[in-house]
């Protein structure tokens, strides 16, 4: 039985250690300096004392329980008892021969010289609103380049006139949460939104959308089609449901230990050298007092004994109920307490027993805490002690099942240099998927200078662009803006916000002002804001901020570029580099005053 429970950890248990080994209890722990523990949520083995059911007054009481590996190296039985626990243990398992046959050959020594390919990731763009007067530009960039890209649109005619026969579309409407399949996103790994309500003349417009290029500043405007709130805000949130596990958190994806206030536990259970005769053993424990401050850690912990060609212990999760997704991440990061030794990370990806599992050594340095990462590109497809130089390339968009593992053995033939024989203790606070640093934006979302000036204390709104004074009457657009972007900053995905001022049909080239704190008017070209979402998505200086962007030309002057003699490319990071972090303008807002 599997049972997934939301608990708070209780300064009073006594021990604080609970073993997990043969449970296969999935832990979610909410805890708030470890305080108090809600419903029973583990079942321990026969050797322990049982938690008891108290869900009727929703409290738990672990009894007094500590199961330690305290045998001398060599002296263990091998224990068929536990040999048959270990089969079962485990969904899936094949037949005693079968599983003790593969295991066995794991520790046989092949050889190998043959390079190990490495496993990389690629990703694809992603352009919402990509039929939009800055979001086609974007796409046309974005080919010209050379780089994957895929458009986000609602109508496909319309796109397929626009944007040309070749264009990847995912036809879907962000207003309506079920036009966003899953399926859909596979493989994005950047977004660039470009999706905006519609706004027009009253009166209508030219078939060339004569006003609409001119902007509001021209002419009286209305909402055309789905209100704000429905584009703006609920849009933004199921864009960001869409392609989230595909563009990935900043601080990564948890998938054991601690976290943001949270213990995530998984089902571990041993998996030794006594499957092929053996006498090691190792299981696996959460003391909820371990850990690194104090809280709770995952304990790593047996004997390993090279007695009858044995000389590995390891623990292996149970099979994920559902694939863990962490395609949009770089590697695995583990936090853990090193004794000095080297112990090995597999992961897998197929619900079969005995199947290639991609492997990571890694070395610990003693009585320190320290965090480990390991790169997708580094881990090694083994199959029983060999790698696998034909394997498929790691698929981490499907992780089924993570195993730990101490071992005389390496690959092919190799020893592990730092293996001997006896106890060893591993403390494991966390497992989670990392983004490589430096981190840059993964999506990029086209907003507008502002959005937060409607209710702005002490503003003279006649100074003001139409959008800002005309606010309420365009079903409060802005504000519905200024709610989506708080989304966005919200949601963990790395980010940029680009304001741009008044857009115009002018050339790129201008010289452009950045500013911050939502003050500045003017205008600017949309083929400039087009090349500062692309620049955004690859530079560092642009992670988290949010910015306001508009031309030095001034209105009354048209800007325009001599073909024969274009202005040179910028270097945006130049821009970039000036922003800072936590300004978004709404400071202003708790402000009674405020110069513009």
């Amino acid at each position: 039985m599997e049972v997934s429970s939301s608990l708070k950890l209780s300064s009073s248990l006594s021990p604080s250690i609970i073993n997990l080994q043969g449970s296969s209890s999935s832990i979610d722990v909410k805890f708030s300096k470890y305080t108090s523990l809600p419903k029973p949520f583990l079942q321990l083995d026969d050797k322990s004392r049982r938690l008891r059911d108290q869900q009727a007054s929703h409290s738990l009481n672990l009894r007094s329980y500590r199961k330690q590996v305290t045998a001398k190296s060599g002296s263990q039985g091998w224990g068929f008892g536990r040999f048959i626990k270990t089969l079962y243990f485990f969904n899936g398992a094949p037949s005693p021969l079968k599983f003790v046959s593969s295991v066995f050959e794991k520790l046989t020594n092949g050889s190998t010289e043959e390079p190990v390919t490495e496993m990389g990731t690629t990703g694809i763009i992603l352009v919402a609103g990509a039929t939009g007067g800055v979001g086609r530009r974007v796409v046309d960039l974005l080919r010209k380049r050379g780089l994957p890209v895929k458009a986000l649109v609602r109508n496909e005619e319309k796109a397929r006139k626009m944007l040309g026969p070749d264009i990847e579309l995912i036809v879907a409407d962000i207003t309506k949460e079920n036009t966003l399949v899953p399926e859909k996103f596979k493989g994005v790994r950047k977004v660039i939104n470009a999706v905006s309500v519609i706004v027009g003349p009253k009166e209508g417009d030219t078939p060339e959308r004569q006003k609409y290029n001119q902007g509001v500043r021209f002419f009286e405007p209305e909402i055309k089609g789905d209100s704000p709130e429905l584009v703006e805000y609920i849009g933004m949130k199921n864009l960001i449901n869409a392609v989230r596990d595909g563009v990935g958190l900043e601080n990564g994806k948890l998938l054991f230990g601690v976290g943001d206030n949270t213990f995530k536990d998984l089902p571990w259970g041993a998996l030794d050298d006594v499957v092929m005769g053996g006498v090691s053993e190792s299981n696996f424990l959460v003391d909820l007092t371990a850990g690194e401050n104090g809280g709770p850690t995952g304990i790593f912990k047996g004997i390993v004994s090279t007695t009858n060609n044995g000389g590995f212990t390891s623990v292996r999760t149970k099979n994920f109920p559902e694939a863990e997704n962490v395609s949009a991440y770089d590697g695995l990061e583990l936090r853990l307490k090193g004794d000095g030794l080297r112990y090995k990370l597999i992961v897998r990806t197929s619900q079969d027993w005995d199947t290639v599992g991609y492997t990571a050594s890694f070395d610990t340095s003693p009585g320190q805490w320290q965090s480990v990462r390991l790169p997708f590109s580094s881990l090694r497809p083994v199959f029983r002690a060999r790698t696998v130089t034909d394997a498929p390339p790691f698929n981490a968009s499907s992780v089924i099942s993570l195993q730990l593992m101490f071992s005389k053995f390496e690959y092919d033939g190799k020893l592990n240099p730092t293996f001997k024989e006896g106890p060893f203790e591993l403390p494991l606070s966390s497992i989670r998927a990392y983004i490589q640093e430096p981190v840059t934006p993964r999506f990029v979302h086209v907003g507008s200078a502002g959005v937060t000036r409607p209710e702005r204390p002490g503003l003279d709104l006649s100074k003001q662009p139409p959008a800002v004074r005309l606010n309420k009457e365009l079903d409060f657009i802005l504000t519905y803006k200024l709610k989506g972007e708080d989304l966005i900053r919200e949601s963990g995905i790395p980010f940029a916000i680009v304001r741009p001022c008044a857009l115009t049909e002018e050339p790129a080239g201008a010289d452009l002002i950045f500013e911050q704190g939502d003050n500045i008017t003017g205008k600017v070209s949309r083929d400039e804001v087009a090349r500062i979402c692309i620049a955004a998505l690859e530079s560092p200086y642009a992670l988290n901020k949010t910015f306001e962007v508009k031309s030095t030309v001034p209105f009354s002057e048209p800007f325009t570029v001599d073909p024969e003699n274009p202005p040179p490319e910028k270097d945006y990071n130049e821009y970039f580099k000036n922003l800072k972090d936590g300004i978004t303008g709404k400071e202003a807002l708790e402000q009674s005053t405020v110069a513009v």
